[in-house]
């Protein structure tokens, strides 16, 4: 569809500009061999900008810490620990496939230093800026056109109809039974004006034909029944006069109702819920009062299926007369081809998957830019005073290490022999000497079975 290409082709543009941008920092008049300041070789170690292993801190072995210097957790714990490791890696390999979907606008927006740094990134965020009006755009279009189709859209038509037979006289030389006795031969077709009323899709025929043995005009009559999308009714002549409604939906006739209500003020106005009615509803419904929700199931006997279109047609065995032809014109209402131009513009993928990738390419560069940074700004503040932004960095480490291993204490002082000559170590040693002690005697009591009173 044109509409749908247009609009893919507008986004795919957007998301190709903004990916050239990022990659080759070329924007809107500047020339193609142009480049950003900030590309070239990335600066600084790569990986992290921390070094050393982040479970290690400088100076230490590289050695299991013991098990009374860790909480233990109880079992339970760790089996749902564990289930909720295996959990969360199922999820990571599903939603692998929809990382796309779950970025944000806010991940391909440059941050402000590198903005700073880099005068071009401006073209950069205007284009994001007309990515994101585009985006909403289509977005509120989407949803104007979902809410057209929730809503009947016909078109009224001509349906012209050909009535015609034929009267083949019988035979007597013929070699087959059929030759040798009189038929007629009756056949009705219909079509739109416009053009036929049948796509590739379509299953039912145009027309049909009836064919019968005789010799003698016949007076026939045609019903047809029309099929309405929604489903139509005829509603009971009194009903039809107080409504002014010969045929119509269902939806169609409680909103009229609703609107008799409505203009002659039925409503109870103590409670909304009832209807008060006057004499003409209380001939058709056959009560002084009913609820506006018992409305629809009392409608059921009002309505009746639409009255059939009558046609009368003499069916001529006249040799001079075996060709004539009827021909009727009928109002009828189709469904709108728009429609159908509106569904396949929401179901329509074109240039889904090469905007996903575009998107994606962007998403990634954004990332490595601010990588870039974050080594740029490591490099600098190394530069600037290397002792201190180790000192720094060794702290950090520090308590990256005390937080990972759920260390209780200062594992750094406890290093160091001063520590253990605090006032404090003799009281302890003696605490850890009397809980040795109880636990021995309590199990020497339960191996001898006695009871401690």
């Amino acid at each position: 569809m044109a509409t749908d290409e247009v609009t893919g082709g507008a986004r795919k543009a957007t998301k190709s500009k903004l990916f050239e941008f990022l990659v080759h920092g070329v924007r809107p008049g500047m020339p193609s061999g142009a480049r950003m300041p900030h590309q070239g070789a990335p600066m600084g170690p790569p990986g992290s900008p921390y070094v050393g292993s982040p479970s290690v801190r400088p100076g230490m072995p590289q050695t299991v810490m013991e098990p009374t210097r860790k909480r233990t957790a109880p079992q339970q714990v760790q089996q749902q620990q564990a289930q909720q490791q295996v959990q969360q890696q199922q999820q990571a390999t599903q939603t692998r496939t929809r990382s796309a979907k779950r970025r944000k606008m806010a991940d391909k927006i440059l941050p402000q230093r590198i903005r700073e740094l880099v005068p071009e990134s401006q073209a950069y965020m205007d284009l994001l800026a007309f990515e994101r009006k585009l985006d909403q755009t289509i977005m509120r279009k989407r949803v104007d056109i979902q809410e057209a189709l929730k809503r009947p859209m016909k078109q009224k038509r001509k349906l012209r109809l050909y009535i015609s037979n034929t009267f083949n006289p019988a035979k007597s030389d013929a070699d087959d039974s059929d030759g040798s006795i009189a038929s007629w031969e009756l056949r009705v077709e219909g079509k739109l004006l416009d053009d036929w009323h049948r796509t590739p899709t379509t299953q039912e025929t145009d027309g049909f034909q009836v064919k019968r043995p005789g010799d003698v005009s016949v007076r026939c009559t045609l019903l047809l029944m029309l099929d309405y999308q929604p489903p139509q009714f005829k509603l009971d002549p009194r009903l039809a006069r107080l409504l002014g409604i010969h045929t119509q939906t269902r939806s169609a006739i409680i909103q009229a109702l609703w609107q008799y209500i409505k203009t002659n003020k039925l409503q109870d106005s103590h409670d909304k819920e009832y209807i008060n009615c006057d004499k003409y509803f209380q001939q058709i419904f056959d009560c002084p009062r009913l609820k506006f929700s018992e409305i629809p199931q009392r409608l059921t006997n009002l309505l009746l299926p639409p009255d059939p279109i009558v046609i009368n047609h003499i069916i001529s065995v006249d040799p001079n007369d075996q060709k004539k032809t009827a021909c009727y014109d009928i109002d009828v209402e189709v469904e709108d081809p728009l429609k159908g131009q509106m569904s396949s513009f929401l179901l329509s993928t074109a240039n889904q998957q090469e905007i996903t990738a575009l998107d994606n390419k962007i998403h990634e560069t954004i990332e490595s830019i601010n990588q870039l940074k974050i080594q740029r700004d490591f490099m600098l503040s190394f530069s600037k005073d290397p002792k201190g932004y180790i000192q720094d960095l060794l702290r950090s480490q520090s308590r990256d290490l005390k937080v990972m291993t759920d260390v209780v204490g200062n594992p750094e002082e406890e290093r160091r022999a001063e520590f253990y000559h605090e006032p404090w170590s003799q009281e302890a040693v003696s605490r850890y000497f009397y809980c040795k002690i109880q636990q021995r005697r309590q199990e020497l009591e339960q191996s001898l079975g006695v009871r401690n009173t």
